[in-house]
């Protein structure tokens, strides 16, 4: 199956050493994409104070709450792309990447449209202070212009990560990250810009990172080889990517519908606890890469050996995962946990920006492993092509935990430390129920293919 020095063969041989293989480089490639995004957080809040700081911060679970529709239909892409690869199924598999990629123009076109024409309505919905939403809305409609590239690259990332490589999406981060370091120098210190000028360093970025993952699958002689005369959305795949993508997009978004009321929380306490805010939840970023990237390892490779029927390995797959994530974790989160007050200052040096973050990291970081679980099982579970139960589930457990914290709790106790107490608590509630979810799946899914039944 193995083809080329960037696939991996996910269905025979070891399997931690082929997780961690593919894990490690996706792992990087997020830290790198964190690590530039915090240069803009850092720049800003250096160089043009801490309003600017809060400006962008206050934007970020908004956006997420724009994007993450679409950036997890391209799960739906990686899971089918995953199936036709191990089947070898050449021509399924080519005429599914082209249904993906002509799906991510089409959706980053819309999503540009949406977002510059919708900032200044939600950030006054989630009641972002006065001192602080000019330089928002001119930091998201900058943004929000280049969602084409954003989405071109992210679904063309997913393409590579079926296949087993995610080293090649590394090197291409790492080419446009440095880009959009020196442009956000540029365009803060040397033009001083400010937060229109990250804005632009950031657009800038992705449309170079677009460029090299579009060129990669230009020039592949696999069976994803991209030919843009023969971008199409054809239907019978575009429903197969949307079984899966699509309640898993649906569930991403609405778990970040409820970190923009977390953040409508944030803001009532000021300016001051937003910047506080933004700079840990920049930290947490890190945490949730680590976990996130098994979660992707664990997805690919239960798509696999589903479709080559291989459930005794789909278990050691999950089991594997679990070793892995609670491992990397607890290294990450009880780090960031002891040597919170010294990364804080990586991102300002204002002391009340810095306490406000370290009530934030002091309860959600250690038990960050909690949420590394809490995202496994779905990923397993959509590996199997089982997507919007765990959407469901998802979404009563995470976000009906936060809203119930946050509008009947937290009002009695009002202090960060309390609010953000909702964060291990949703994640263990969905982990219950996740669990009970998954042995039913399992069960029926090791039915079908006892069946015979079709698995692409």
């Amino acid at each position: 199956m193995k083809k080329n020095k960037y696939e991996i063969d996910m269905c025979n041989g070891s399997i931690m050493d082929k997780l961690i293989s593919f894990s490690l480089p996706l792992m990087l490639t997020s830290f790198l994409q964190l690590m530039f995004n915090a240069v803009d957080i850092i720049v800003v809040g250096h160089y043009t104070g801490s309003e600017a700081l809060a400006a962008v911060g206050s934007t970020t679970a908004l956006i997420n709450i724009f994007t993450n529709l679409f950036i997890g239909v391209s799960l739906g892409a990686n899971v089918l792309a995953a199936r036709y690869f191990a089947a070898g199924q050449d021509k399924e598999m080519s005429e599914a990447v082209h249904t993906a990629i002509a799906l991510a123009l089409v959706s980053g076109v819309i999503m540009a449209f949406v977002g510059v024409g919708a900032t200044r309505l939600a950030l006054e919905v989630m009641e972002t202070p006065a001192n602080v939403i000019d330089q928002s809305v001119l930091y998201m409609r900058i943004y929000f212009m280049g969602m084409p590239f954003f989405m071109l690259y992210n679904y063309g990332a997913a393409i590579l990560r079926a296949v087993g490589d995610t080293k090649r999406p590394l090197m291409f981060l790492a080419v446009s990250g440095m880009a959009n370091v020196v442009l956000d120098l540029a365009l803060v210190i040397v033009v001083p810009l400010g937060v229109a000028g990250v804005a632009i360093g950031t657009v800038a970025s992705q449309m170079i990172s677009c460029i090299l993952v579009i060129r990669c699958l230009c020039k592949t002689e696999s069976s994803y080889q991209l030919r843009f005369s023969r971008l199409a959305i054809k239907s019978v795949y575009l429903k197969r990517i949307f079984q899966v993508g699509i309640p898993a997009g649906i569930q991403s978004t609405v778990i970040n519908f409820s970190n923009a009321m977390l953040q409508s929380s944030v803001n009532s306490f000021g300016s001051t606890a937003m910047a506080g805010y933004t700079a840990a939840n920049n930290v947490m970023g890190f945490l949730y890469a680590a976990v996130n990237a098994v979660t992707q390892a664990c997805m690919s490779f239960t798509s696999q050996n589903y479709s080559v029927r291989k459930p005794k390995r789909m278990d050691r797959v999950l089991v594997d995962c679990m070793i892995l994530s609670v491992g990397v974790s607890v290294v990450f989160g009880v780090g960031a946990y002891v040597f919170g007050s010294q990364i804080l200052k990586i991102y300002t040096t204002d002391a009340e920006v810095i306490q406000c973050g370290l009530e934030i990291l002091s309860i959600t970081t250690v038990p960050y492993f909690l949420c590394g679980i809490m995202d496994l099982i779905p990923g397993a579970l959509r590996g199997m092509g089982h997507s919007a139960v765990p959407m469901i589930l998802s979404v009563i457990g995470t976000v009906g935990t936060r809203i119930i914290w946050i509008y009947l709790i937290f009002p009695q106790h009002r202090s960060l430390y309390f609010l953000f107490i909702s964060y291990p608590g949703s994640w263990i509630a969905t982990i219950l129920l996740q669990a009970v979810c998954f042995w039913f799946v399992r069960k029926q899914c090791l039915r079908h293919l006892k069946m015979g039944g079709a698995t692409v």
